[in-house]
């Protein structure tokens, strides 16, 4: 089996340690994304499993056998990089071929891994040109082309399309996933987006200084983050972190802030806490617009609408404190501008302890 295995695994550059002891299980054939903001380590971690980082402690295991002291040719994966990488001498073929070159692989069977890339990569056409004859993601099609070529027993991707246009991303994005579907092989891509993640990843890692917070599918973190850097972290836009209170309602616990209350879950976490500051966590896209007063509602000041075509970001302020609310725009354009308040339903708002971040009540239904 060609899983990867993390157990314990530091990384430390002298006294200053930059990983913190992660563990990670990478199943054969799973897509794998860590994602996190600069500087978390998750492409430290990433180039501890390439070799090109040497582990601190730890102990590293891939298809079965440990890894921690061999060297980056011999672990039989491929990365591809951030800047392609690719010899600027080199035409496309001879950029594709040249790690079965050093291998010594015999004529025809270079001849043919070109011939099946070129066509799985859509580079059949661009064999003879070299790298500065290619657009940005032609350029990463050859860099995944010669790491596929090898086929290796694991994929590494360190954040491979940063360097993209929007449009471009997008497109890549989808080819990486078919390529992924037709090719079956393990895979660990590091990305700063949180939008690459949620598309590409059978799981999702979310790391923060040197540190894993939460791994699961996208829908899981999405749904219900473990702590309130994960809930801000994932979603386009974030979910809204508000400070408020608990207090007592006629049916169960309510959180109050300076503009109102909204009722929240009935859940173990939130019983007999009574006046516990905490902070309310409501996706953009949960939060139910208002044009007037209601009772179990939260009144707030539009500060912007942003349209989007059939949607709309409205920006208001609840108390000083920013809120965004995603809704539909069709016909709604004259209420928009009259929106001042919203509500939630009390099984779609995360509730986070204030001090600590962690969640003390878990999404109830699916949105």
């Amino acid at each position: 089996m060609s899983g990867v295995e993390l157990e314990s695994i530091v990384k430390a550059y002298g006294a200053l340690q930059v990983v913190h002891g992660i563990d990670l299980k990478v199943e054969e054939k799973e897509f794998v994304v860590l994602v996190g903001p600069s500087g978390c380590g998750k492409s430290t971690t990433l180039r501890m499993i390439a070799g090109l980082e040497e582990i601190s402690d730890g102990q590293l295991t891939i298809d079965g056998r440990v890894m921690n002291r061999v060297a980056p040719k011999d672990r039989d994966v491929a990365m591809v990089f951030q800047n392609y990488a690719l010899y600027p001498h080199l035409n496309v073929a001879d950029n594709i071929a040249f790690g079965l070159r050093i291998r010594k692989e015999g004529a025809d069977t270079i001849a043919s891994s070109i011939e099946e890339v070129g066509n799985i990569l859509g580079l059949t056409d661009y064999m003879e040109r070299r790298p500065a004859d290619l657009s940005g993601g032609q350029r990463q099609r050859v860099a995944m082309g010669r790491a596929i070529v090898r086929r290796p027993k694991v994929f590494l991707f360190d954040e491979p399309l940063s360097n993209l246009d929007a449009k471009l991303r997008t497109q890549m994005r989808a080819e990486i996933k078919r390529l992924h579907k037709r090719l079956g092989a393990t895979s660990i891509y590091v990305t700063h987006d949180q939008v690459e993640a949620m598309t590409l990843a059978d799981r999702i890692v979310v790391m923060n200084d040197g540190r894993i917070e939460q791994i699961g599918t996208p829908m899981e973190l999405f749904l219900n983050p473990a702590n309130a850097f994960v809930a801000g972290f994932l979603g386009a836009p974030p979910m809204n972190q508000i400070k408020a209170t608990i207090a007592s309602g006629a049916d169960g616990p309510v959180a109050e802030f300076s503009g109102g209350r909204l009722a929240l879950p009935a859940l173990p976490g939130l019983q007999n806490a009574v006046g516990r500051p905490v902070i309310v966590g409501i996706r953009p896209e949960y939060a139910q617009i208002l044009t007037e007063p209601a009772p179990g509602s939260v009144s707030c000041e539009l500060d912007l609408v942003e349209t989007l075509g059939s949607e709309a970001l409205l920006h208001v302020s609840i108390g000083g404190e920013p809120f965004v609310i995603r809704t539909e725009t069709l016909g709604n354009m004259e209420m928009l501008n009259a929106v001042n308040g919203f509500t939630a339903a009390p099984d779609l708002i995360k509730v986070f302890d204030a001090d600590t971040g962690v969640a003390l009540s878990g999404q109830t239904r699916a949105a």
